[in-house]
């Protein structure tokens, strides 16, 4: 006795072209190929016949589980949310400056810098966010791109961080 599927996947025409161009021209993500080339051969009338779970899994390498859950997506959800991953709504792990810790950062910035120094500078400014306790482990890179995004600088022609001057056209 054949099991039927709860799921059943039927193509429209330009659905079939549009799955058939994923996976012959390499562009697409990896994935998003993955999906198609599974919706493809997931398809109630398929040419050759309709393939089951283990036949695909055997083919793509791929649990049966993952097959079902591809071939539901597209049934309830439709054809985008069964191609692509779904974006994440944070990051995989939080900011290590915040709005608080960013607003602190730009202080210090605009603090006279130390003794016998001219100017911040970005190993400096790591420095004093951990002397201050404000962060236990930052690195200079996420001190640049915080204070890329807010504007500032590190003043060259000063000794305070000032907003970027724009420049007038000629």
């Amino acid at each position: 006795m054949a099991k039927t599927r709860k799921y059943k996947v039927i193509l429209s025409e330009e659905q079939r072209e549009r799955f058939r161009a994923i996976t012959k021209n390499g562009h697409a993500a990896a994935k998003e190929i993955l999906h198609a080339q599974v919706l493809l051969l997931s398809q109630e009338d398929h040419p050759e016949g309709r393939w089951k779970d283990k036949e695909i899994s055997e083919m793509l390498g791929i649990h049966r589980n993952t097959i079902s859950r591809i071939r539901r997506r597209f049934v309830t959800r439709g054809e985008v949310p069964a191609l692509r991953r779904k974006v994440r709504s944070t990051p995989p792990t939080p900011p290590k400056l915040d709005g608080a810790k960013e607003a602190q950062l730009i202080a210090i910035c605009c603090s006279p810098p130390p003794e016998g120094r001219v100017r911040w500078t970005l190993k400096l400014l790591v420095d004093e966010l951990k002397t201050r306790e404000i962060v236990v482990q930052v690195c200079p890179e996420t001190v640049r791109k915080t204070l890329k995004k807010t504007s500032y600088d590190l003043g060259e022609s000063s000794v305070t961080a000032s907003p970027k001057k724009t420049v007038p056209a000629s």
